[in-house]
């Protein structure tokens, strides 16, 4: 089952169970997915979903730190609520062990030596870790291994 076919399945069921706040996290979901549909002129693939998917979780989690900044527990405790509805449809993350053989296997594939390697290894890694793994911390365990 396609993800754009497990998300509508899971509207349905949100439905028929009254459950307005994953109803209108997975509709906005889908507005999301249908507007990158429309400026791409494509349809979108479980991994372009994927990505559109990790996009609104980092997009939730600066949110609730602006609004822990203000004092809004209650925006706080919504963007909180989205994040748990959108990390159901991510792929299993993987661990940091899993991570490290990742990155050590391929910058030995690469024969990576230094830092000017950096982009070939990201480029390499970006697909297999979409949505399994925080970018940010791969790109700075990329530096430590290539430094």
């Amino acid at each position: 089952m396609s993800l754009q076919e497990q998300l509508k399945s899971e509207l349905k069921t949100a439905m028929l169970a009254k459950d307005k706040a994953r109803v209108g996290t997975i509709r906005l979901l889908m507005a999301e997915i249908k507007q990158k549909e429309v400026d791409t002129r494509t349809v979108l693939n479980d991994e372009e979903i994927i990505a559109v998917l990790t996009k609104m979780v980092k997009q939730r989690k600066d949110s609730i730190s602006q609004f822990e900044a203000a004092g809004r527990q209650d925006l706080v405790d919504v963007e909180s609520a989205e994040i748990i509805v959108l990390q159901a449809f991510l792929p299993q993350p993987l661990s940091e062990a899993e991570i490290d053989a990742l990155i050590d296997s391929t910058v030995t594939q690469l024969a990576a030596t230094g830092m000017q390697d950096m982009g070939k290894v990201m480029n390499a890694l970006r697909p297999r870790l979409q949505g399994r793994a925080d970018m940010g911390l791969v790109s700075a365990k990329i530096k430590a291994r290539l430094a």
